[in-house]
């Protein structure tokens, strides 16, 4: 599998390379912002992005310009700046997972691995609810003739009520399945999810159960 690291510091972009490569991963490093906005389209499994860049061009604009090109392509933020907003508005923008400096590259590597484990599963399952058409394995959803396009996790959320229907979930267990059990940021993630993903496929019949979470009739 294909990783794209964005890493202004060298000597970690080059300790990260070795673990990722290591474990089978072939990986391209960029040591800037402008020299991987040229590369927004390539086919790639997985960007890894710092947030903070020492140039123009920081990772929230590249994951915006990434999500333009391939929506469903997967993206982990890691920047110093360890706060809720910051990760809210990184998984806003479409990341699957947040990690904060100083990292072990052995923690960086079990992340990427949770994350393409739950992106390249297949199915050649197509589910339709309502006037929806799912397919699993493409990730492609129609609505007549429309596309509607989601991000990563706005699809594993789909997903995860399609495959537990008329069953409660709380924010925790929706964070634990989403985000994997590792993740220890704020549940508001998931309401903010939750929302993009009411706003875009309007017609889903997600239930709020106050004072405890979710679930989809």
């Amino acid at each position: 599998m294909k990783i794209y690291l964005v890493e202004d510091e060298k000597d970690l972009a080059e300790i990260v390379k070795k673990y990722l490569e290591k474990e089978g991963f072939e990986v391209t490093v960029f040591l800037d912002g402008e020299s991987a906005m040229k590369h927004v389209a390539d086919e790639v499994d997985l960007w890894i992005l710092d947030i903070m860049l020492p140039t123009d061009i920081n990772g929230y604009d590249l994951i915006e310009a990434i999500k333009k090109h391939r929506p469903n392509a997967a993206t982990i933020f890691a920047s110093a700046r360890d706060h809720d907003l910051d990760k809210i508005r990184g998984l806003e923008l479409g990341s699957d997972d947040y990690i904060a400096k100083p990292y072990s590259p052995r923690e960086l590597v079990l992340r990427v691995k949770a994350i393409l484990k739950r992106t390249q599963k297949t199915s050649g399952t197509i589910v339709k609810y309502e006037s929806y058409e799912i397919n699993i394995e493409k990730r492609i959803i129609k609505s007549d003739t429309e596309v509607i396009d989601l991000t990563n996790k706005e699809f594993e959320l789909l997903l995860f009520f399609l495959e537990n229907k008329n069953m409660p979930f709380s924010r925790e267990q929706i964070l634990s399945h989403v985000w994997g059990p590792d993740y220890y940021g704020s549940d508001r993630v998931v309401d903010d999810l939750l929302r993009r993903l009411r706003n875009k496929m309007p017609k889903l019949k997600i239930e709020t159960i106050y004072g405890f979470g979710y679930r989809l009739l």
